[in-house]
């Protein structure tokens, strides 16, 4: 997998640059499924099975992708218990619990505007008169 490396150059961070580290971090990060399973996981250490079984509607395909991209960027922590079967699970690290509180303000948002959105779904997609 090739990715940008960090300079430490400004531009690394400017997420208006199409060739920017934080750019492809964010891209990376802004799905559906990684913002749940961050949610999912909150202070919590649960198992692949828990995760899978708390988020409606992820495949196992999606929710094992998710997983490793999630530690690749160092937001979660997996860790394999020596048993037999083996027992996988899964924690945030800290910088995994800064966005879960991201995504936390994000969640409070949507609640808070949930009706206000719905009425401006409804107007734009009403027939013109």
């Amino acid at each position: 997998m090739v990715t940008k490396q960090y300079s430490g150059s400004p531009e690394d961070a400017d997420l208006r640059r199409a060739d920017s580290l934080a750019r492809e971090i964010f891209s990376d990060l802004a799905n559906k499924w990684a913002f749940l399973i961050v949610e999912e996981l909150g202070e919590r250490t649960l198992r692949f099975s828990e995760l899978r079984n708390g988020i409606e509607g992820i495949s196992h395909k999606m929710l094992t992708q998710n997983l490793r991209m999630l530690e690749r960027y160092g937001l979660v922590d997996r860790t394999v218990h020596p048993e037999v079967p083996p027992r996988v699970e899964y924690t945030l690290t800290a910088p995994g619990r800064g966005l879960q509180a991201t995504i936390g303000g994000m969640c409070d948002w949507t609640h808070q505007y949930l009706g206000a959105i719905e009425s401006a779904r409804r107007r734009f997609d009403a027939p013109a008169d």
